[in-house]
């Protein structure tokens, strides 16, 4: 029998005792969790569909910063490259790939020049012929200095050395024949007759041409004057250019006072 005055359950009234039996009926213990309910399953699965949906934004930034970092710098090499960097690689590969053709037609035994001709279509042609003839080599006439350039030109495209009189000369002059700042040149040469027959007969070609030669006019004095400035005159060589063909008939009656 218990003592007289003890609290309930043990003699030192901190609960029930250890071997005191669980009552059937009661909660389970406390490690085992509750289950979750259908609206904390919703709850999660949008967690886990934001959490997703933050690393791909976060990798997607961290391709794109990525990208934005390899633009930067490939701008950078072509703003350091030249100018006109894009024709020379352009040349450039062009040029390979002529060598390319040439070794392989050297292989086969194929004349280069006859293949190329053969790949080139009769548009392409027809342009590039086009194109030779609107081409005018002679700029006229621009400044002393230029003409004496062009003149120059001319002439040296004229000489064709007598290797055989060269190696004569070298053999006969030797060191002398390439002078110096020390040489004496007046009076120790003395020219061929072939040599003043062909400066002769150029020397009168020049003249010749000379006398061929008029200043030209830069308007017709026998022409109408149908234009009352420069400007006007450039817009009516321009409009007669284009339209000129169907409006002569008009011109025609209006002159003759036939127009209706």
């Amino acid at each position: 029998m218990a003592a007289e005055g003890a609290p309930p359950g043990g003699a030192s009234g901190l609960g029930p005792a250890p071997n005191a039996a669980i009552p059937f009926g009661s909660p389970a213990s406390s490690d085992e969790e509750p289950a979750p309910t259908a609206a904390e399953e919703r709850a999660a699965q949008k967690r886990e569909e934001r959490l997703r949906k933050f690393r791909e934004l976060h990798m997607k930034r961290n391709e794109a910063r990525k990208l934005n970092h390899q633009e930067v710098v490939e701008e950078d090499k072509r703003l350091k490259l030249p100018a006109n960097w894009e024709a020379k690689k352009a040349r450039l590969e062009w040029e390979l790939k002529v060598e390319e053709k040439k070794k392989e037609c050297a292989a086969t035994g194929e004349d280069y020049e006859r293949v190329k001709l053969l790949e080139i279509s009769a548009e392409d042609a027809e342009r590039w012929e086009r194109k030779k003839k609107r081409k005018n080599p002679d700029i006229g006439f621009s400044d002393f200095a230029a003409a004496q350039l062009r003149q120059y030109h001319r002439l040296t495209k004229q000489i064709k050395p007598d290797m055989e009189k060269y190696e004569k000369l070298k053999e006969e002059n030797g060191e002398e024949l390439y002078p110096t700042a020390n040489s004496l040149l007046h009076g120790t040469h003395v020219p061929c007759k072939e040599g003043v027959d062909r400066m002769v007969t150029d020397l009168e070609k020049q003249i010749e041409k000379r006398e061929k030669y008029s200043r030209r006019r830069a308007y017709n004095d026998d022409a109408d004057i149908d234009y009352i400035n420069e400007r006007n005159a450039k817009f009516n060589k321009k409009a007669e250019r284009f339209y000129g063909k169907y409006t002569a008939e008009i011109k025609q009656n209006l002159e003759r006072g036939t127009a209706v």
